[in-house]
């Protein structure tokens, strides 16, 4: 690689970190609350419930 595209590369590299930065500084997404935590725990649970009870259903069905 020349060296007049290895300091593009880099320019490249560096533009595309500058952005980042400041994407990261802008973007400050709100912390959850903690009822949305406790709702959002409380659906995953029972989705985990059932899709475990649809198991022992059909491992139940394999079985016979």
């Amino acid at each position: 690689m020349s060296e007049e595209r290895i300091e593009q590369a880099v320019q490249r590299i560096e533009a595309a970190l500058a952005r980042i930065a400041e994407s990261a500084e802008t973007m400050r997404p709100a912390p959850p609350s903690v009822s949305g935590l406790v709702v959002r725990h409380e659906n995953l649970r029972e989705v985990a419930s059932n899709t475990l009870k649809e198991l022992d259903e059909l491992i139940e069905r394999l079985e016979e």
